[in-house]
């Protein structure tokens, strides 16, 4: 939500009510977790929730996306949607949590998603081409340049995606060290910050229409300071 709300937990709380949750009857607590991802270039102030010692929730107060500051700071809640389920349906394995109910009979997460992890799994781990995958980063690197020098952030945003996947990938095949890691990390980083500068120029440009007049107001005043 931006701007966050001041009562952003209570919120939070509440929409656990929502779901069923009485939190009088859990253990719920906010532990300190400031979150960050160096690839994109961005992080953010917050905790963890842990319910009855199970995290079910990220909070996230966010300082800076893509490398730049963000005005005004945005909150974030995440929730773990299956582990939450969990909890409202009494099961402890994740596979036996109830898709739906049909003229079938009962259709289960398992029935839904366990084949795909199976393979997705032998794919992200023993079949995914490495020298493809090295091949398309550079190219999804370039991609995302182009589309910067033709004033398309929204385009090149997607394909920093495919790169951070890609890097991802190449990760999880033990194609790369952790000083190559950090040197594509480094790589995708530039891309994010690319992007988000092209795509705040190009809203700038346009005077931030969906802004309050305040928030217009504060960002001109810190960049002439800058200026």
């Amino acid at each position: 939500m931006k701007p966050s709300p001041d009562n952003f937990q209570d919120l939070y709380l509440e929409s656990l009510e929502y779901l069923g949750i009485d939190t009088t009857k859990h253990d719920i607590r906010f532990v300190e977790d400031n979150w960050e991802s160096p690839t994109l270039g961005a992080w953010g102030l917050g905790w963890e929730v842990w319910m009855d010692g199970m995290e079910i929730t990220q909070f996230t107060y966010f300082q800076q996306v893509g490398g730049l500051e963000c005005y005004p700071v945005m909150g974030e809640i995440t929730y773990g949607l299956e582990r939450l389920a969990l909890y409202l349906q009494g099961v402890e394995d994740f596979k036996k949590l109830i898709w739906t109910e049909s003229e079938q009979g009962r259709v289960t997460y398992a029935d839904v998603y366990l084949q795909y992890e199976v393979e997705m799994s032998k794919f992200n781990f023993d079949l995914a081409d490495v020298d493809a995958l090295f091949s398309q980063f550079d190219f999804f690197e370039q991609e995302v340049q182009r589309f910067l020098d033709k004033n398309l952030p929204l385009a090149a945003y997607e394909f920093v995606m495919k790169a951070s996947h890609a890097l991802n990938l190449l990760d999880s095949r033990h194609a790369i060290s952790a000083t190559e890691r950090q040197r594509f990390i480094l790589r995708v980083r530039t891309l994010a910050r690319g992007v988000a500068q092209c795509y705040f120029d190009s809203r700038r440009a346009m005077g931030f229409p969906l802004a309050s007049a305040e928030a217009r107001n504060f960002v001109e005043k810190v960049l002439a300071r800058g200026n």
